[in-house]
């Protein structure tokens, strides 16, 4: 005995894990995400005028309080809490989890313990010449113990790829963490446009109305013609018809928050999100390329199933390689119920198997090489998930400095317009035109109004959807930690 546990043991401190190592990729040396410098990365913008993007820094904290609104965290909070997507997540991480524990069960000996009964008879042909025993009845009781040697490395790299598997699905969960507050975020700030958009209109309304009163009475003095009414109430109908399409928007955003957050529409009402109530944030973080892979949750589970595709090369290597069992047993067999806890009925087995591929027509080695292929189109799927999220950011990064660029165009746009109807007024007055030029001032300058508040908008979208390029705000520990095991309010338990 002690002959077998010295050679198992020289076996086992000999052993290594065959296949290849995993070997994080490196982090991209790029130190920018686009080749022309952007204006929102100088520090020299106007305060009050511009983004700036902080590049090189982390987002500390949740990446939506970075707006300030109570409304934005109350909501975001109350999606978190009643997500059905990101508790199916969790659960299913939850459900990784185990899977890693039993696996790793594997590497120790495996205990059990059996009884059995039963009535025996021999054929005469068995023992030949021999006259053979009666029939007889038989007790056995006793644990068994067996253990397979990991002298491969097998076993370990099997646990080492459900180890990744889980690292995957905490990924994972963490995907469906930032899609959940992103778009929380965005269908919060589709309101808060909807609305700002929708009350701009109804300005507009209401100015269409007054310049249709206006023509009428100047129709009615004989300084309009009937076209000049005409030109009028179409141009009311066609504005009115800008407003239906908003309110379909605003219905729609505010049922898509209400089932973010868990509930149904006719039982949940969204805030009346305002952009006077939201800020947009001065100062936007961005990590560098280098740090983006260490934070965006589809990277780091690219790299995850990268390393379950390393590990199961290794499994599939250990294949090749002949098995070692050893197992044991120890008990008590009788003939006799009142004899099978006497000393003369003690028993015992002690064996060392072993067992390899001699001939399976090439079945391991094409597991093994589908494995290597395997690795291989994932190693290249890593590749292109980085290279997409560069791209993001990039697009995201140039939609805040055009976005940028299109306010102080509407805002120019509004200031001209304003002046324009000014002029026309006073010209107006004094005789020089008619009452149709100011009408057309006047909707110029409602029309700007109109295009600065789209714009706006989008400004605000476009660093929220920033702020998801980036990866958002790493994953809270309660969320990745492994729930409780119980069992669903709706199923009762039987025996």
């Amino acid at each position: 005995m002690k002959r077998v546990a010295a050679a198992v043991l020289l076996v086992s401190m000999a052993g290594c894990a065959v296949g290849p190592d995993f070997q994080r990729p490196a982090a991209p040396a790029a130190d920018r995400y686009a080749i022309d410098s952007l204006r929102a990365e100088s520090v020299g913008a106007p305060a009050g005028t511009a983004q700036h993007i902080a590049l090189g820094r982390g987002i500390e904290g949740d990446w939506w309080q970075l707006f300030r609104s109570d409304q934005l965290d109350r909501a975001v909070g109350d999606a978190i809490a009643g997500s059905q997507t990101l508790a199916a997540a969790q659960a299913t991480l939850s459900q990784a989890q185990a899977l890693v524990e039993a696996r790793t069960g594997t590497l120790f000996p495996q205990v059990s313990a059996a009884a059995s009964s039963g009535r025996q008879k021999y054929g005469a042909a068995f023992f030949g010449a021999l006259k053979g025993p009666a029939p007889f009845t038989y007790y056995s009781i006793g644990p068994s113990v067996s253990y397979t040697l990991d002298y491969t490395g097998g076993i370990g790299r099997s646990i080492e790829q459900q180890q990744a598997l889980a690292e995957f699905q905490r990924q994972q969960v963490a995907a469906a963490y930032l899609s959940l507050t992103g778009n929380v975020v965005l269908q919060s700030l589709a309101i808060a446009s909807a609305r700002e958009q929708i009350a701009t209109l109804e300005n507009i309304l209401d100015q269409d109305r007054e310049n249709l009163r206006l023509v009428q009475t100047s129709f009615d003095t004989g300084q309009a013609t009937r076209l000049d009414i005409l030109s009028a109430q179409s141009q009311l109908a066609n504005d009115a018809t800008l407003v239906p399409p908003l309110r379909q928007a605003l219905a729609v955003a505010r049922h898509a928050l209400a089932t973010l957050v868990g509930q149904p529409p006719a039982s949940w009402s969204a805030p009346d999100f305002d952009f006077a109530q939201i800020t947009l944030p001065s100062e936007i973080p961005v990590q560098l390329p280098s740090e983006l892979v260490h934070q965006r949750p589809d990277i780091l589970a690219a790299e995850a199933q990268l390393h379950a595709a390393t590990a199961a090369v290794g499994v599939a290597t250990a294949n090749l390689y002949p098995q070692i069992t050893l197992t044991g047993t120890a008990g008590l067999q009788a003939l006799i119920p009142g004899h099978l806890f006497d000393q003369s009925s003690t028993v015992w087995n002690l064996a060392a198997g072993l067992t390899g591929p001699l001939f399976d027509g090439g079945t391991l080695r094409a597991e093994r090489q589908s494995a290597i292929d395997a690795l291989r189109a994932d190693a290249a799927r890593y590749q292109e998930t980085v290279l997409e999220a560069f791209g993001q950011v990039a697009d995201q990064l140039e939609a805040l400095d055009h976005d940028a660029e299109q306010l102080e165009a509407q805002r120019y746009a509004v200031e001209a317009a304003q002046n324009n109807v000014r002029l026309s007024q006073l010209s107006y007055h004094e005789g020089n035109v008619g009452v149709l030029q100011v009408l057309d001032a006047e909707r110029q300058f409602q029309q700007a109004k109109l295009g600065f508040v789209r714009a706006r908008a989008q400004r605000y979208m476009d660093t929220a959807q920033l702020f998801l390029a980036v990866g958002g705000s790493p994953l809270p520990s309660n969320l990745a930690r492994r729930r409780s095991e119980s069992v669903p309010e709706h199923q009762s338990s039987q025996s």
